[in-house]
């Protein structure tokens, strides 16, 4: 079974809201959009990019698809991130948007059971599965056990409110540090994976 690998970047207090522009997500007043670009170096361009092209699928939620929906069709194809972006299966949960809502080539909606569509997902994806972004989408997620790596970019900033990459209610968990390097500009790469079961 393939795993279900979580990519995101999150600031030193944990929010991963409106990381690229101004506009990307300003919910609840939030005026810091924009805030990664300063931080990525060719070291974090390189690690985006290996684990874009190192997945077989994209799984994410509404808001974050009708981001990248609206952007990723149209970059640079040349660059091989965004032609495995383009071309690998996107999976979407939304209770909202229709099948007339998948503008992107090769997005499925998912049906009303998370739990079992993602195990699905993850049965069928030999290369694993990418979730990025998708705050609401995690939190499903991490509730149901879902989760098997984290690959966190923490960023050398305190943002102070927006949303929490991890939010109350979804009990402890433990975990396993695989992985940790610095960037010259500061961020933190760590990847975390949830213990073998059994």
């Amino acid at each position: 079974m393939g795993q279900l690998t979580v990519v995101n970047f999150v600031s030193l207090d944990g929010v991963m809201q409106s990381v690229l522009s101004a506009d990307e997500d300003r919910e609840g007043g939030f005026d810091q959009g924009g805030w990664v670009l300063p931080y990525v170096d060719a070291t974090v361009e390189r690690f985006m990019s290996d684990a874009t092209t190192g997945a077989g699928a994209l799984l994410l939620g509404r808001r974050t698809y009708e981001i990248f929906a609206a952007t990723w069709p149209y970059a640079d194809r040349s660059d091989p991130a965004v032609a495995a972006m383009n071309a690998m299966p996107k999976y979407v949960a939304s209770r909202t948007l229709g099948n007339d809502g998948l503008t992107w080539a090769n997005s499925v909606l998912l049906g009303p059971d998370l739990p079992a569509e993602v195990r699905r997902i993850k049965g069928a994806s030999a290369r694993g599965t990418v979730v990025l972004g998708s705050g609401g989408l995690l939190a499903s997620l991490i509730e149901h056990h879902l989760v098997d790596e984290y690959r966190l970019l923490v960023f050398p900033l305190l943002l102070g409110s927006g949303k929490r990459l991890f939010t109350g209610g979804a009990g402890p968990r433990r975990l396993t540090l695989t992985g940790t390097r610095a960037t010259p500009s500061g961020v933190l790469i760590t990847t975390y994976r949830r213990p073998e079961e059994g």
